[in-house]
Parts: structure tokens; C-alpha cells; sequence
């Protein structure tokens, strides 16, 4: 693993270049997705019918939270009943969120609000604040205050990869959710998971363990590639758009720290499933999955005995969704999903 995997020469790599944010202008004021060339390419492996343009692409906004700029992709319709907030994973962020969920559901009449979470897209990144799995639950959970104090109408969580999770994460500790809708459900608190979805199981095992040792201490800021950590060469199944993926340092060619891994490896929900009675849940499991295969969400969603829960199986799709039938599956279930809830 190491000799294609180098880790150690570069360990001053890892306590540098990464903390510097990726988001900002040349005048330090946030820069968005206009000039960014990674989703312009990744876009053209999805069906033209969702490919944006200089005439059609969501509206950028910016909000502040703890010092940090949050990026905001966003189809506003002030008439719609629901909004759906789209939570990326791992190895993805707001504009692929955008690309894949946002736009479709906005033509077919609904408010989407793609978050760049902090270490991902074009988000800045407070430089003085050393982002933890933590964080990224606590804010959406106060996004979604913010969003309740301006616009009472029900909002429905969605998540992609690591998302599924954080939506459920988000729902246990603000639960006036109407529904959650992942793309996987992973308990990372489980080994089997931690061993299926880690690059190998030196990662899982050795990795975590280091992570969790060093994570509240200097070394706790040290990153990683989440390539050298996770599976991430299976995001996509198309080689071609797997190296457009992987060449984005704003998604999954990003790097994080030791202490983010190592809170998302063990965080542990305001709510256990067994007591969960927020809201339905929906999985949108891709059947060509080859990172995160249903087995590995079934265990974590068979402990939801309160709340409605459904799978819709996705044909002929990989982990983060390019093809059809797959791709029009889930916006065909999203849209009864959403419909179908109680608020």
C-alpha cells in the first residue's frame, strides 16, 4: 500500500497546503462555481437534459456560520409547499448535489438548497477552525433553524453517500423534519461497515484506531486524502468521469483531517433508530452500487421501528448515480416520497 500510496515523505503536504481555503478570490471575498472548471466536466457524463449553462444554473448565496462562508446552490420557488435540503457526502459537494437532485426536482416545481459543507466546494473555511464531523451535523441542524425563522414550510432532508447519514444525524437532534430522503445509510460505528466502505482493512482498523489516538492532539490536524482512506475509486463506474472526480480537490480528490475522520468514524447520534419518530425515511439505493452495497444500510434502517421506511432499487447505477433507468428511478420516487408526506 505504501509504496503507491507514499504517506509518510509527505507529512509537511499534510499539515500545510490543505488548510488553506480553496474558496476565496483573489481579494479574499468567496468565490463560487462560475469559473470552476471540475463540474463543468463532470457534468457532461450525466444526460444533457441536466446540464446547466450561462442561462440556467442555481442561484449562488453565501451565509455566514461561525466564521465560515457557507456556499448555498439554490433553486428559490416561494410558492413551492416543500423544500428539499441536499446534503453531499465524502466525495462529492453542493454543485454535483445541484446537478444530480437540485435541478430536477426544482423543474418539477420544488425549493432545493445544496450546502458546501466546510472542507468541501467552494465553501471558505474559517482558517482558525479544524472542521470535525461535529460541525457539519450542528450545522445543518442550525441552517435548518435559520431557514424555519424566515419560512415555516416543511423541509425535507437529502443526503448522497455519507449524507444519508448526516441527514438522519440532523433529523435525531432537530427532528420537525417532514422526510428523509439517502443514498445509503451507514452506521460507522460498525466494523463491518468501517471494513467494507475503508480503502482496505489496514485503513479501518489501524487508521481508525490512529485517527481516534491522535485526533485531540497537535497531529489531530494532520489530512489525508479521502482517496488513501476510503473506497473512493468506486464513487462512479465510468473510469472516465472517476478520474474527473478525482481530480477535484473540492470533492473527491479532497483532503481532511485526522480529527474530522476520526469524529465521523465514532460520532454518535442525539437519537438512537430504536427511538426515532421524527419523520419517513426513504433509501435510494443504486443496484450497481460497488462501494456501498444495500447490506450495508439494511442493518441501521431495519432499527427504525417508529417511522415509515422504504427502498426504491436504482437500475443500473453506480454510487453516485450517472445512469439511467436509475437516475429518472429517483426522481420518480423522490417526488412520491415528498408528496407523500404528512406535513
Amino acid at each position: 500500500m505504501f509504496s503507491k500510496n507514499p504517506l509518510f515523505p509527505h507529512c509537511s503536504a499534510f499539515l500545510s497546503a490543505p488548510f488553506l481555503s480553496r474558496g476565496t478570490s483573489a481579494g479574499g471575498a468567496p468565490a463560487g462555481y462560475r469559473d470552476q472548471a471540475a463540474w463543468k466536466k463532470i457534468q457532461t457524463f450525466l444526460p444533457k437534459r441536466l446540464h446547466f449553462s450561462d442561462h440556467y444554473h442555481p442561484k449562488e448565496e453565501w451565509w455566514d456560520w461561525q466564521g465560515n462562508q457557507i456556499h448555498l446552490d439554490v433553486f428559490r420557488k416561494p410558492a413551492a409547499r416543500h423544500r428539499i435540503i441536499l446534503l453531499h457526502g465524502v466525495g462529492t459537494n453542493g454543485r454535483q448535489m445541484s446537478l444530480l437532485v437540485g435541478s430536477p426536482l426544482a423543474k418539477r416545481g420544488y425549493e432545493t438548497i445544496a450546502l458546501d459543507l466546510p472542507g468541501y466546494g467552494v465553501t471558505k473555511v474559517n482558517p482558525n477552525h479544524t472542521v470535525t464531523y461535529d460541525d457539519w451535523v450542528q450545522l445543518v441542524s442550525d441552517f435548518i433553524d435559520a431557514e424555519r425563522k424566515r419560512d415555516p414550510r416543511p423541509i425535507i432532508l437529502y443526503g448522497l453517500s455519507a449524507g444519508g447519514m448526516l441527514a438522519y444525524h440532523v433529523a435525531a437532534r432537530n427532528p420537525d423534519i417532514a422526510g428523509i430522503v439517502g443514498m445509503t445509510f451507514l452506521d460507522q460505528r460498525q466494523q463491518n461497515v468501517r471494513d467494507e466502505t475503508a480503502s482496505n482493512k489496514f485503513m479501518s482498523r489501524v487508521g481508525g484506531f490512529f485517527a481516534h489516538v491522535v485526533a485531540r492532539s497537535v497531529l489531530g490536524r494532520m489530512k489525508l486524502p479521502m482517496s488513501l482512506t476510503s473506497k473512493m475509486r468506486t464513487l462512479v463506474n465510468d473510469p472516465h468521469a472517476l478520474k474527473a472526480f478525482l481530480d477535484d480537490r473540492s470533492s473527491a480528490g479532497n483532503w481532511v483531517s485526522l480529527r474530522f475522520l476520526d469524529s465521523y468514524l465514532n460520532y454518535v447520534p442525539a437519537m438512537e433508530p430504536e427511538q426515532f419518530r421524527a419523520c419517513p425515511v426513504l433509501l435510494t439505493q443504486p443496484a450497481n452500487d460497488a462501494w456501498t452495497p444495500l447490506a450495508l444500510s439494511e442493518p441501521f434502517l431495519k432499527r427504525l421501528q417508529h417511522v415509515f421506511v422504504k427502498t426504491v432499487m436504482l437500475k443500473n447505477a453506480g454510487h453516485y448515480p450517472l445512469e439511467e433507468p436509475g437516475i429518472t428511478q429517483m426522481h420518480k420516487a423522490m417526488v412520491k416520497f415528498i408528496e407523500g408526506t404528512n406535513h
